[in-house]
């Protein structure tokens, strides 16, 4: 039996370039960071040396990224931590309804806390509707946190409309900011990614998803941006995550962001094509489907669908059965039976958000794979279809 990986948006093997840069951290160059002497001071040479090389491909300044142990940890410092800091001023706090739950979980929990939290709402496609944004800065607006790309449905958002946005809205006031953050975690692979070009003031992401290891993720606070840690006990990363740095981890990261960096262009023409074979493929062989998210605007390596009269948990059981890994909305609430936020908030009736399927690409995925696929997708949809009780 063929197995096809088409889950890469959960996540990604590790490269092999990036298990060998990691290596040696393992065991002869294992010392503590923070220590003073030659183990030690090694350690930190490769952390400094890291800090500087993603600094440089996202644009920022090398005291501007900070990591930490996961994008989900780098999505929470960066909302927590700014509220933190300024307690006194948290009038507002603005987010859209179709966030990773890691962005999503935090303001509801800010919310029941006593904030005031604005949910923009989202078009057909998975649009932030920019309209909707203007009308809800208003004076005591403290953050606004509104993701690159949606993991689910592919949809790129206007990341740079909403900076200028702000910027604008900031302009001339003394005594107040608006601040802007953008989790990152699905663009950075195959889409340009500046800092300073969409005026963000914090953005996370994490090598995971880009042939990196788990376990670290990046943290982009702009120099002139202050935070509260979430956690206390050292002086590590600038004193917003405490404890000893993960050396290899954060090493293999670079290393992840170098790779990704300089293929960037070459694997996002091949990996669309790959994606626009395995979507007219499907919409062509199977009836009652239609594609989530925007059709222009969408990320290279991922195809959402929904199939109308089944449920997407059976779907991806069969499919797991012919070795094909795909997933339903997203890894973090792949367990829930419960239909996507996403797709709600895009106004799909949950009896339809209750069938959609993921396909997500990456480096690895060839054609071969593709039309394995397309070959046993359709008759997946026929048998559950034929087991389906209808009303």
């Amino acid at each position: 039996m063929d197995k096809v990986y088409l889950d890469y948006a959960a996540t990604t093997p590790v490269r092999p370039e990036v298990v060998e840069a990691m290596r040696p951290y393992w065991g002869e160059k294992f010392g503590n960071a923070s220590s003073l002497h030659s183990f030690g001071k090694e350690a930190r040479i490769a952390v400094e040396e890291a800090r500087e090389k993603i600094a440089s491909i996202l644009n920022a300044e090398t005291e501007e990224i900070v990591f930490t142990g996961s994008i989900t940890e780098s999505d929470n410092l960066a909302i927590l931590g700014l509220t933190g800091r300024f307690p006194e001023k948290v009038g507002q706090l603005i987010t859209s309804e179709i966030e990773h739950h890691a962005v999503l979980d935090t303001f509801i929990t800010l919310e029941k806390r006593g904030y005031r939290v604005s949910y923009l709402p989202v078009n057909q496609e998975g649009q932030v509707n920019l309209k909707a944004l203007e009308e809800a800065l208003r004076t005591k607006t403290l953050l606004v946190s509104v993701m690159s790309a949606n993991n689910e449905v592919g949809t790129i958002e206007p990341v740079e409309e909403i900076g200028e946005i702000i910027n604008a809205f900031n302009k001339g006031k003394k005594d107040w900011r608006v601040y802007f953050h953008t989790d990152a975690a699905a663009f950075f692979e195959y889409l340009p990614l500046d800092v300073k070009r969409l005026k963000v003031d914090l953005l996370s992401l994490g090598p995971h998803k880009f042939g990196g290891p788990k376990g670290v993720g990046v943290l982009y606070v702009k120099k002139d941006v202050s935070l509260s840690p979430l956690y206390f006990g050292g002086h590590q990363e600038f004193g917003l995550c405490p404890g000893t740095e993960a050396v290899p981890l954060i090493v293999g990261a670079a290393k992840a962001f170098e790779l990704a960096s300089k293929e960037k262009e070459e694997n996002k023409n091949r990996v669309t094509v790959l994606r626009d074979r395995l979507i007219k493929g499907v919409l062509e062989k199977i009836p009652g489907v239609f594609l989530t998210g925007d059709a222009e605007r969408r990320l290279p390596g991922l195809a959402s669908f929904s199939f109308r009269d089944v449920e997407g948990e059976a779907v991806l059981l069969r499919l797991d059965k012919e070795g094909i890994a795909a997933s339903s909305g997203s890894a973090c609430t792949s367990g829930e039976l419960k239909p996507s936020h996403v797709l709600l908030a895009m106004g799909i009736p949950p009896e339809e958000a209750h069938g959609s399927v993921r396909f997500s690409l990456g480096r690895e995925t060839t054609k071969e794979d593709i039309d394995y696929v397309l070959e046993k997708l359709p008759r997946v949809i026929e048998d559950i279809r034929k087991m389906t009780p209808k009303l």
